[in-house]
């Protein structure tokens, strides 16, 4: 049930994501900015996710510390 309701969540995120993008697209001169700053972030949150992936030393502290 949980990977059924992230699978729904990520399908409406995909959607809710191009719906921004289009709007942009047809407010052309002002909505280039916006593409821009969704660009930037979307760069930013995939370079801090693969860090956090290829990180060992992270996992290995998660594990091993007591909580």
């Amino acid at each position: 049930m949980e990977i059924l309701a992230y699978l729904l969540l990520s399908f409406v995120l995909i959607i809710w994501i191009g719906m921004i993008f289009f709007e942009l697209v047809s407010a052309f001169p002002e909505g280039a900015l916006g593409i821009i700053v969704i660009i930037a972030f979307s760069i930013l949150f995939i370079k801090a996710l693969k860090e956090r992936i290829n990180n060992k030393e992270d996992d290995h502290y998660a594990k091993t510390v007591k909580k």
